[in-house]
C-alpha cells in the first residue's frame, strides 16, 4: 500500500530541486535590496558629512580673512597708508606659508603693497585665481584659487586680504573620493555577505530537500534536519517533523489495519464459508436457525469492519469539528443509569462516584461510547457478583474519568498490548468479541488529548482517562450517594488518588 502511494513521487526528477543557485536565492536577492538601501543611506551620509565639513571649513576661512582685514584696517587708521603698506609687506613675507596674500592700492588703483593682481581690488567677497608661484608646493597645479575679501579705506584706498582655497579644495576632493570608495567597498562587502548567506541558506535547504526527496521515495522514518538560520526556521522544521510523525503514524495504522483485517477476519470468514458449504451439501433446505446463524456471523464481520473504520477515522483526527463545551458529569450519569439495570441482570454491582459540574471540551457522544466500551468490557470479563465502579473527579487542572472492577484483572505486562487492535488475552480467545473495544477507547482518548492509563485495581483492572478541563471550569466538594444508595464523596476539585 505504501509503495503505491509514493511511487509517483519517487519517479519525478528532483535533481533541479537539489541544484539551487545561491545567486538566485531569496536570501541573495534580499541582500541585494539591503545593499542598495544601505548604499543609498551611506552615500547620503557621506554627502552630508562632506557638505557640513566644507561649510564649517569655509566659515572658518571667512572668519580668518575678515579678522585679518579688520586688524590691518585698524593699523591703517592709526598710522596712515605708509604704515599700512609696511605692515602688508611684512605680513606678505611672513605669512606666505599660512596661505594669506594681500593687496593695498591707493584711490587711483595704483599698487602700494601686496602680491595679488590689481584686478582683485574689489569691495566685498570674491574668488581670485592666480598663477601658482610654487608648483611643487601644490602638487603641480598651475593656478591657485583664492578666497578674497576687500574693504575700502578712508580716502578711497583699497585693502584686499585673500586666503588660499587649495586646502579646502583638497578636502572636498578627499571627502568625495572617500565617499565613493567607501560606498563601493560597503556595497561589495554587502554583496559578498549576501552571497555567503545565500550559499549557506541554499546548503541548509539542500539538506532539507534531500530529506524530502527520500521521504517521497518511501523513507517515512526520515525527518527534516534543523535549518539553523534562526529560531523561526527551526520552529518550522519542528512543526513539519511533527506532521511527518503524524503521517507516519497514520500510514503505520493503515498497514496495521490491513494486516489485522487479513489475519483476524480469516477465522470468521472461514467459519461462514464452512457453514454455507455445509448448507450447500445438505440434502434438505437450510433451516431458519442455520440462516439466523449465518446472518449473525455476517453481522459480526460487518461490526468488526465498522469498528475498524471508526478507529481509523478517530486516529486521523476526524471528529474534532464536533467538539464543544460539554458537561462530563451529565454524560457519566447518563451512561451509569443506562447500564445499571444491565449490570443487575447479569449479577454485577455497578456503583458511581461522579463529581457534579465537571466541564470539558469534547464530543459527548464519543465520551459516552468510551464509557460504554469500558463498562461492557468489565461486565463481560468479570464474574457475577463483581463490583464495577464508574468515577469522575477533578484535581483542579484535569478531569479523571475511570471505570474499575474487582475481577481477575490483566497482567501488568499486557497493559499496553490490550490497547492494540484485535489483541486478546489467552483466557479470552475462545469467547465472543473481536478485541477492538479498548482500541476504540484509546483512539477516543487520543482525539481528546487525554492520557489513558491502565492500572491494577487490587484486584481487578482500572482504566482512567485524564481529560483537560474546559477554560473557566470550577469545582467544589459535596457529599452524595452512589447509585446503590451508599454514602460516597463527590469531588470537583481535590488531590489525585495514588
Amino acid at each position: 500500500m505504501t509503495a503505491s502511494l509514493f511511487t509517483p513521487f519517487a519517479t519525478r526528477d528532483t535533481g533541479s530541486m537539489l541544484r539551487l543557485n545561491p545567486f538566485k536565492s531569496g536570501a541573495f536577492r534580499f541582500a541585494i535590496l539591503i545593499t542598495a538601501l544601505f548604499a543609498l543611506g551611506t552615500a547620503a551620509l557621506l554627502v552630508m558629512v562632506e557638505r557640513t565639513v566644507t561649510y564649517y571649513a569655509t566659515e572658518v576661512a571667512h572668519d580668518d580673512v575678515a579678522a585679518e582685514a579688520a586688524l590691518l584696517q585698524a593699523d591703517g587708521q592709526a598710522g596712515g597708508l605708509a604704515q599700512l603698506a609696511r605692515a602688508v609687506e611684512r605680513r606678505e613675507s611672513v605669512l606666505r606659508e599660512h596661505q594669506l596674500r594681500y593687496l593695498l592700492t591707493d584711490s587711483a588703483q595704483h599698487r602700494l603693497a601686496g602680491s595679488l593682481p590689481i584686478t582683485a581690488a574689489v569691495q566685498g567677497w570674491q574668488n581670485v585665481r592666480i598663477a601658482n608661484p610654487d608648483p611643487a608646493d601644490r602638487e603641480g597645479a598651475p593656478r591657485l584659487s583664492l578666497m578674497a575679501y576687500g574693504v575700502t579705506l578712508p580716502g578711497g584706498a583699497r585693502l584686499v586680504v585673500a586666503s588660499d582655497n587649495s586646502d579646502l579644495d583638497e578636502l572636498r576632493r578627499r571627502l568625495s573620493t572617500s565617499a565613493l570608495v567607501f560606498g563601493v567597498a560597503i556595497s561589495l562587502l554587502a554583496l559578498i555577505g549576501g552571497a555567503l548567506v545565500g550559499s549557506l541558506f541554499v546548503r541548509r535547504l539542500d539538506g532539507v530537500n534531500k530529506s524530502v526527496e527520500r521521504i517521497m521515495q518511501g523513507a517515512l522514518t526520515e525527518r527534516l534536519p534543523a535549518i539553523g538560520i534562526g529560531p523561526e526556521f527551526d520552529q518550522l522544521t519542528r512543526q513539519l517533523n511533527r506532521m511527518l510523525d503524524k503521517i507516519e503514524g497514520l500510514m503505520a495504522g493503515m498497514r496495521q489495519v490491513s494486516t489485522d483485517i487479513a489475519h483476524d477476519l480469516r477465522t470468521p470468514l472461514t467459519r461462514l464459508r464452512q457453514k454455507i458449504e455445509a448448507m450447500k451439501l445438505a440434502s434438505s433446505a437450510p433451516s431458519e436457525a442455520q440462516l439466523e446463524n449465518i446472518l449473525a456471523e455476517t453481522d459480526s464481520i460487518l461490526a468488526i469492519f465498522g469498528a475498524l473504520l471508526r478507529i481509523s477515522a478517530l486516529e486521523a483526527g476526524n471528529g474534532r469539528q464536533r467538539f464543544a463545551r460539554m458537561d462530563l458529569s451529565e454524560v457519566a450519569e447518563r451512561v451509569f443509569h443506562a447500564y445499571e439495570p444491565v449490570a443487575d441482570d447479569s449479577g454485577h454491582h455497578l456503583a458511581a462516584r461522579i463529581a457534579p459540574g465537571v466541564t470539558i471540551v469534547g464530543d459527548a457522544e464519543l465520551i459516552a461510547q468510551a464509557l460504554t466500551n469500558l463498562i461492557e468490557n468489565s461486565l463481560f470479563h468479570t464474574p457475577p457478583g463483581s463490583t464495577i465502579t464508574l468515577s469522575l473527579r477533578t484535581d483542579g487542572a484535569a478531569a479523571h474519568l475511570s471505570v474499575a472492577d474487582n475481577g481477575q484483572g490483566i497482567p501488568g505486562h499486557e497493559f499496553h498490548k490490550v490497547l492494540g487492535r484485535f489483541y486478546r488475552l489467552d483466557s479470552s480467545r475462545h469467547s465472543r468479541g473481536a478485541g477492538l473495544g479498548l482500541s476504540l477507547v484509546a483512539a477516543i482518548a487520543e482525539l481528546h488529548e487525554a492520557r489513558l492509563t491502565l492500572s491494577d485495581n487490587g484486584p481487578g483492572l482500572r482504566v482512567e482517562m485524564r481529560l483537560p478541563l474546559a477554560t473557566g471550569a470550577t469545582g467544589h466538594r459535596a457529599l452524595g450517594h452512589d447509585a446503590m444508595g451508599h454514602d460516597a464523596t463527590r469531588f470537583t476539585a481535590g488531590p489525585s488518588r495514588p
